[in-house]
């Protein structure tokens, strides 16, 4: 049996409860009985010594939290604008060379910025006491 539902990072949990099992008031080892769980119709109940109680029943729903949904939105976005320049650029020889020019630029980019970090780093060294 689930005795509650905790969420995490990304995750939400919402309608859970976290009551516990009914409290049995004193461990009685000659009423074999005791702490037992039974099924009357569609209510969950254990026997607390002297009478059946009732469990607490709740309809929990998990999801994912704003943050991560619109995470992965945003995921299946780019993958299918993806799909469609891999598409467009197979079909169109312009787009290929355009696509191959922007490649080029990004990876000129990339080293550009880590010289420009490395420029900033030794500045800092410099400055520092």
């Amino acid at each position: 049996m689930i005795r509650n539902l905790m969420g995490g990072p990304g995750i939400v949990v919402s309608g859970s409860n976290g009551v516990s099992t009914p409290y049995i008031i004193s461990q009685n080892s000659s009423n074999p009985v005791q702490g037992m769980i039974r099924l009357n119709g569609t209510d969950f109940q254990v026997f607390d010594g002297s009478s059946w109680q009732q469990l607490t029943t709740a309809y929990p729903s998990v999801s994912l939290d704003q943050d991560t949904q619109e995470l992965l939105l945003w995921a299946r976005t780019q993958r299918q604008m993806q799909l469609n320049r891999k598409t467009l650029i197979a079909n169109n020889p312009a787009l290929k060379n355009a696509w191959i020019a922007i490649q080029k630029a990004e990876a000129n980019f990339d080293i550009l910025s880590r010289f420009v970090e490395n420029d900033l780093d030794a500045e800092l060294r410099e400055l520092a006491p």
